[in-house]
């Protein structure tokens, strides 16, 4: 019989890239980007980090309860997220105009930055010991099911902050590309006639 669950990425790999997805969106945001983008890259952050939230402690917390007895990294975990998620809600409400809406998004990395930190030194290579590999894809499956379940209702509006944070760090990128090659080439050109 054929299981999606064994195509399935495993519950820990799932966690990494999204750990990866956060942090490359927090590279994106600087205090110079137009305010518009900053707001969008800030709402993708948010979201992504709400959802992850309620992903882990949905399916992957109560799993390594039963099975870590270092109660220390599971006994913090949750309330790391609920300061998360009191900085995210401080966050959503911030003008990007104002310094605060800086500062949060910089508050909110600095506390999902140590979080990860443990996660992944801590909890997902205890799973990867003490499970295998078909309980992770399992877990993976499980993860994937949920996820579509909580981005469902919020595509639309992911999709345009996507767009626009992604489309303003983009142009910025593009623009200090095209800008190196003109200096480049400028270089170039003195240097021939030199």
């Amino acid at each position: 019989m054929f299981s999606l669950s064994k195509l399935s990425p495993s519950i820990t790999d799932m966690i990494r890239f999204d750990h990866s997805h956060m942090m490359v969106t927090f590279h994106q945001y600087t205090r110079d980007k137009p305010p518009s983008v900053k707001k969008a890259l800030a709402e993708t952050i948010c979201t992504a980090v709400d959802i992850h939230a309620k992903l882990e402690e949905e399916l992957f917390y109560p799993v390594m309860r039963q099975l870590t007895s270092d109660e220390r990294v599971m006994a913090k975990s949750e309330p790391e997220h609920d300061e998360m998620r009191a900085v995210i809600a401080l966050l959503r409400r911030t003008d990007p105009h104002s310094p605060d809406h800086d500062r949060l998004v910089l508050d909110l990395m600095r506390l999902v930055i140590h979080h990860v930190a443990d996660e992944e030194t801590v909890l997902l290579p205890q799973a990867e010991q003490m499970l295998d590999k078909d309980t992770l894809s399992d877990l993976g499956a499980k993860m994937t099911k949920r996820r579509l379940e909580l981005l469902t209702p919020e595509a639309g509006k992911i999709a345009k902050d996507t767009v626009v944070g992604i489309a303003g760090s983009t142009a910025a990128v593009a623009l200090g590309v095209a800008g190196a090659i003109f200096a480049v080439n400028k270089f170039r050109k003195s240097s021939a006639h030199s």
